[in-house]
Parts: C-alpha cells; sequence; structure tokens
C-alpha cells in the first residue's frame, strides 16, 4: 500500500526544483529565494487543494511557484512604473547562474520571461512537454513550438557572439 505523501515531503524533495525554476525565470537569486519562500507558504495554505491524480507534487509546486512569480513581475511593474514617475533608477538583476559562460548568460539576457520560462521548465528541471505545459497553462504542442523558439533565438545569439 502506497503511503500519501505530506507536505513536508514535498517540499524537502522538490525545494531545488522550485528554486531553480524561479531563478532562470526572474534571472535574479534574491527575487528567487523570496519567491521560492513565497511558494512554499502558499503550498502549504493549499496542500489541502493537491491533488496526486492530476499531477506530480513537482509540477504542482511548480505551478504555484508560478502564480507567485506572476504576481511578483505584475507587482515589479508597478513599482517599476512609480519609481519611473519619481525619476529613481531601475535595480540592475543578478546573472542567471554562477559558473555561465559569459556569452551563454548574453544571450540567455536577450531572451524574454516568457523564453526564458519555458527554458527552465524544459531544459534545467528536464520536463516533459505535457508536464510543462501543464505549469504553463498550455498545450504540450504550443510548450514545445516556445522551446524551439527559445532555442533558436539562443542559438542566433551565441553564433553573434562567437
Amino acid at each position: 500500500m502506497r503511503r500519501e505523501l505530506t507536505f513536508a515531503q514535498a517540499a524537502e524533495d522538490h525545494l531545488d526544483d522550485v528554486y531553480g525554476y524561479l531563478a532562470w525565470l526572474t534571472s535574479d537569486s534574491s527575487a528567487a529565494e523570496e519567491l521560492t519562500a513565497e511558494t512554499f507558504e502558499r503550498a502549504l495554505r493549499l496542500w489541502h487543494r493537491f491533488d496526486p491524480q492530476r499531477g506530480s507534487a513537482r509540477t504542482w509546486l511548480c505551478q504555484v511557484a508560478r502564480t507567485a512569480a506572476l504576481d511578483h513581475f505584475r507587482s515589479e511593474r508597478r513599482r517599476t512604473r512609480r519609481e519611473q514617475l519619481a525619476a529613481v533608477p531601475e535595480r540592475v538583476d543578478a546573472p542567471f547562474a554562477a559558473g555561465l559562460s559569459p556569452d551563454l548568460e548574453g544571450a540567455l539576457q536577450t531572451l524574454s520571461a516568457g523564453e526564458r520560462e519555458v527554458v527552465a521548465l524544459r531544459i534545467v528541471l528536464e520536463l516533459d512537454a505535457g508536464t510543462a505545459a501543464r505549469v504553463l497553462g498550455i498545450s504540450p504542442t504550443n510548450c514545445t513550438t516556445r522551446l524551439n523558439r527559445a532555442l533558436k533565438k539562443l542559438e542566433e545569439a551565441l553564433h553573434v557572439a562567437a
């Protein structure tokens, strides 16, 4: 008989996955840390809604993380507009991750947030197209198309840098 997954076990098993996804999505390690904490806070409150019949805890946590990140982006957009009105300079985000070549880091910076998100889900977290599509709320075909376009854009940016 299979025992029921607890929130504590899901959190322990997938903390690094959620942080990695958010780090790639935001390209800011500080924001990723804050959003990871917020994700698990939300997930704890919503754990009663998790249904293992509909998907894995990892996928569900990534969906919660995506919602937290989208809320963060909306909030940041509003904050940036307020700061621009007050003539406050924008902050500079940290690089994607330590250890990347300058060329790859520069190429990743050319991607939109949506493109970074699909790369993070499919390449970094190694989710299959169906699972990544569920996190994004799109079809698997659309997910694959987005990934292909993002990878082509990366390849072109790296070719220009070479």
